[in-house]
């Protein structure tokens, strides 16, 4: 099961109630370029990380990219149960 909060995590519906998200590679727009937001952070998390910033990442791509470097920064782990 994914994260309850964060990039790639669910989020908590009425009542408590976790509402999980579909792994990115069941995304329907997954294939598509990877969005502001989404360059923006990575770039920050590559920088943070001493990685090269990868530019043309899909959005499924991007997201597990957001996963895998804020493991490796500790970035997000505030919002991790």
């Amino acid at each position: 099961m994914r994260d309850a909060v964060g990039v790639a995590g669910g989020a908590e519906g009425p009542a408590g109630v976790e509402n999980t998200r579909k792994d990115p590679e069941q995304w329907k727009t997954g294939d598509e370029p990877m969005t502001g937001a989404q360059a923006s952070y990575l770039q920050t998390l590559s920088q943070e990380a001493g990685v090269d910033f990868e530019a043309n990442l899909t959005k499924a791509e991007a997201s597990k990219r957001i996963d895998e470097l804020q493991a490796r920064t500790g970035r997000g782990q505030m919002l991790r149960e």
